[in-house]
């Protein structure tokens, strides 16, 4: 098969042939037909993450088609659409027997832990707990944003943010993660403010739902904008982008009582990023971590997006082909981008 190889971390990768993934005896290979790129396949090639090893295969946000499937696999057949979390779990930990597969304590996934989907076919571990039923009318491309970014947003606003109709919701850095939180949080019947430094990524803040945008470039101070903006602060606050000024201003832009939510990787050399503790103390924040979705849990997501309630579907900006993947990931270091960006493998 092709795929996007990277041999040394933050040098350009390449496209070449490799040999065909096998399923384990639990697991499918899928024919990929669409996956995103996300920010967390540059972490991945820039050696943020302790479990990529090299030479490796990013990319983690897919759908597909079902091609081979192992032996103890019970609930897959060749031939079944389908997508998956970016956690993959063992489904016999304790967490998993909690319902808790998005901390799995025996996680793998794809484009971190194994070779991923930045190529025409990818193998997946655990399939009767991992995998996900795309439905017949719903498009690859639309399917493969749903399972890292927007499930990931679904989680952090609606799960773990708790987000309530009237409520103010703060979404720094409008990427696909935080664009999708922005149309989750408006559906929800929230007020939303979107902080970003990019006018095109505020611009389509605005179009899924934003009721205010702050422009970081050209505000000296984005956590007292948004206390402004809201009347005493955000109800609930994300830092969708992955960095220690958004995540501070996350916090420090929270009313008394507000819930920070995580959402964003964090890359650090020490692994600690400045909070402001003296502030979460003071007016009795949460502060909470989210991490993707669990595979059970999609139902009333997959709902909403069938009902068009929600339409990430509108979150794909633009369509590339493996070749152009190499370009692509090094350009997210200096610039993002606005939307999400889908690789079309076979094309």
């Amino acid at each position: 098969m092709r795929a996007v190889v990277c041999e040394r971390f933050g040098e350009p990768a390449e496209v070449r042939e490799v040999a065909d993934p096998r399923p384990a005896e639990h697991g499918v290979v899928v024919r990929v037909e669409a996956t995103g790129l996300c920010r967390s396949d540059w972490h991945a090639w820039q050696g943020h993450d302790p479990d990529v090893s090299l030479p490796h295969v990013p990319g983690h946000e897919l759908a597909g088609v079902v091609e081979e499937v192992g032996a103890r696999v019970t609930g897959w057949r060749p031939g079944d659409r389908v997508t998956v979390p970016f956690v993959c779990a063992c489904g016999s930990c304790g967490a998993c027997a909690a319902g808790d597969q998005q901390v799995c304590e025996r996680q793998t996934q794809p484009g971190f832990t194994h070779w991923g989907s930045f190529a025409q076919f990818v193998a997946l571990d655990h399939a009767d707990v991992n995998l996900v039923a795309v439905p017949g009318d719903m498009s690859f491309p639309t399917a493969a944003s749903l399972g890292c970014r927007f499930a990931t947003a679904f989680r952090a606003v609606v799960q773990q943010g708790r987000v309530a109709a009237g409520e103010w919701v703060a979404v720094h850095g409008c990427g696909g993660v935080g664009l999708s939180a922005v149309m989750i949080a408006a559906a929800s019947g929230a007020r939303v403010v979107a902080v970003d430094i990019s006018p095109r990524a505020l611009e389509l803040a605005r179009t899924f739902g934003a009721t205010e945008c702050v422009d970081a470039s050209r505000t000296r101070d984005t956590a007292e904008a948004v206390r402004d903006l809201t009347g005493g602060g955000a109800h609930l606050s994300l830092d969708a982008l992955g960095s220690p000024a958004t995540c501070a201003a996350s916090v420090a832009g929270l009313r008394r009582r507000g819930r920070h939510v995580q959402v964003g990787l964090l890359p650090s050399p020490s692994g600690t990023t400045p909070v402001p503790m003296a502030r979460a103390t003071a007016l009795e924040l949460e502060l909470l971590g989210s991490h993707g979705m669990a595979a059970h849990t999609y139902p009333p997501m997959l709902e909403l997006v069938r009902a068009g309630v929600l339409r990430p579907d509108l979150l794909v900006t633009s369509t590339i082909a493996l070749d152009a993947v190499p370009a692509a990931l090094a350009a997210m270091g200096t610039a993002p981008g606005a939307g999400v960006t889908v690789v079309e493998p076979w094309s």
